[in-house]
């Protein structure tokens, strides 16, 4: 699954590289002459003239879910050595599907703190490394697996990633290589990641082309988004049964209907967790919550027992919404992640259980 989780090992070597198949730079790698561009293996050179001592290196995926890189070894001088990490793999689990945010695109631009992006391109500065997602997994001691993607949406047909043809999350959330310029998309399997913690941090980029959840809160087309919301969180419900599932958008500036809308769609859900989808969620759905009849949420007439924990929740920065007209910088999500770091800790030892 793309994802900007780490990796740690030490090792007593005076130099240290990876060897990395670059073929996610298929999106960017066009050229005028009309040839195909080609992809290999590509050393990259971690460290060198290190002293004969013990070292420690992480390696981690800066870059949102879109791009892919497979590593195909690491390589040392003579008579280096790797060994064990140093700390065992958190046994806290969390995973992330959200937008450009989530993946901390553009977040390194400290000089646009609280300000609109220029027009230059700043790709070169996102580091999900520095991400309230990532920055939160380390405060609680987890792993993380950050599926996130900017530009990404709920729905197909709006958002602003791969245009003009726009992918949403229900054609990417159980993709792996949902990149169209990588090719047909592939299903991912669930079974190599259970995360306890989820966080859903989608709606930032359904207002695009059209805000109808601002315009038209009753309408027909927000009324769909809101189900379809529901049948996501009752698709993540069934794959991981047992995971507690946060909700949320960021400090980016977006209309309020839009969280209002999202608090509906947890309270529906929440209402009947295992009710059936109004329809497949999901690329490869076949096997995700079964599929309703004709059925609506506000028919299934299903009420979870007041005394029983709510399985989703709706969390609200305290800027949520206002802080900042462009992508968060480090600062901003260093924010954000105190206060959802405050939120999960606050659930309780119990969501880490397996």
């Amino acid at each position: 699954m793309p994802n900007s989780s780490t990796s740690e090992g030490t090792d007593a070597a005076p130099a240290t590289a990876v060897e990395a198949d670059d073929a996610a730079q298929a999106d960017v790698a066009a050229d005028t002459s009309g040839t195909a561009p080609t992809y290999g293996p590509v050393t990259v050179t971690l460290a060198d003239r290190l002293p004969d001592i013990e070292h420690e290196v992480t390696l981690f995926k800066r870059q949102d879910g879109m791009h892919y890189l497979e590593v195909l070894d690491y390589r040392l001088d003579a008579g280096a050595t790797i060994l064990p990490p140093a700390t065992p793999e958190p046994t806290r689990r969390i995973e992330v599907f959200g937008d450009s945010v989530s993946c901390g695109e553009r977040n390194e631009a400290s000089l646009y703190v609280g300000r609109l992006d220029p027009a230059a391109d700043l790709s070169g500065y996102s580091n999900a490394w520095y991400s309230y997602a990532a920055i939160t997994a380390r405060n609680l001691g987890a792993q993380l697996h950050d599926t996130s993607q900017g530009g990404i949406s709920l729905l197909d047909g709006i958002g602003w990633f791969a245009g003009p043809d726009y992918v949403g999350q229900e054609s990417a959330w159980d993709c792996i290589q949902y990149n169209p310029a990588l090719g047909e998309s592939k299903p991912w399997d669930f079974s190599r990641y259970t995360p306890h913690v989820v966080v859903v941090a989608i709606g930032q980029n359904d207002a695009h082309p059209d805000d109808f959840m601002a315009s038209d809160y009753d309408g027909e087309r927000a009324r769909h988004w809101r189900t379809r919301y529901v049948d996501f969180l009752k698709s993540l419900h069934a794959r991981y049964p047992k995971a507690v599932i946060v909700c949320l958008t960021t400090v980016l500036q977006h209309d309020p209907a839009w969280d209002r809308a999202i608090d509906e769609a947890v309270r529906a859900f929440n209402a009947a967790p295992d009710a059936p989808v109004s329809a497949a969620y999901g690329k490869f759905a076949e096997s995700d919550a079964p599929v309703a009849d004709g059925t609506t949420n506000d028919e299934i007439g299903a009420v979870r027992d007041a005394a029983t924990p709510a399985v989703a929740h709706h969390f609200l920065f305290t800027r949520n919404g206002s802080a900042t007209p462009g992508h968060p910088r480090v600062a901003e999500h260093e924010e954000m992640a105190r206060e959802l770091t405050a939120f999960i800790e606050s659930l309780g030892e119990g969501v880490w259980q397996d």
